[in-house]
């Protein structure tokens, strides 16, 4: 790619709001998924419910995302681009809020839900519940695995939510106004 070519890309973007935006959202989701994955997989910090269930803003931001973006760069109407962008905004609001409910479940502040108390075993087997007991593994939403600066994953799940929800509402004031 050409230094000219380059320019008129980076051009066309910045005045594309709708395009940039969407783009950016779709790219933060994927990170903070990667980055989510790494933290299950590679660190063997397990999820809880909450931290699963705070994903799916995610698995839903990363191809709509994609799929706004895309539509920008080809030139869909106006209204289209605007409802991707209010659903990634509002997505991304309702995320930060659960994760918000995850932070306050954390500090003691509210209890969280039953199911972050494991599973529950069938008891119908007497026999074997000692070797069902030893095999169960509790993730509780209500104990955190990890933190830094002083900040669980649910309170960054809280940051990045937010600041997808202004990207959102940049790309959606940008784009109404063009």
């Amino acid at each position: 790619m050409t230094l000219a070519a380059a320019h008129q890309s980076h051009a066309a973007a910045t005045g594309n709001p709708a395009l940039t935006s969407a783009a950016a959202i779709a790219v933060i989701a994927a990170a903070t998924l990667a980055g989510a994955w790494f933290f299950q997989l590679v660190l063997e910090i397990l999820p809880c419910p909450l931290c699963l269930e705070q994903r799916y803003a995610y698995y839903l931001a990363v191809p709509l995302g994609a799929v706004v973006a895309f539509a920008a760069a080809k030139g869909a109407p106006r209204p289209v681009l605007l409802a991707g962008l209010a659903i990634l905004g509002l997505a991304a609001l309702a995320n930060a809020g659960l994760g918000a409910y995850h932070a306050g479940v954390e500090w003691g502040f509210w209890p969280g839900p039953t199911d972050c108390s494991g599973p529950v075993m069938d008891f119908s087997k007497a026999g074997s519940l000692l070797e069902q007991l030893d095999k169960v593994k509790v993730i509780r939403c209500d104990e955190v695995q990890w933190r830094f600066l002083g900040i669980s994953l649910a309170g960054y799940n809280v940051l990045i939510s937010l600041l997808m929800a202004a990207i959102a509402t940049w790309g959606v004031a940008k784009t109404a106004r063009g």
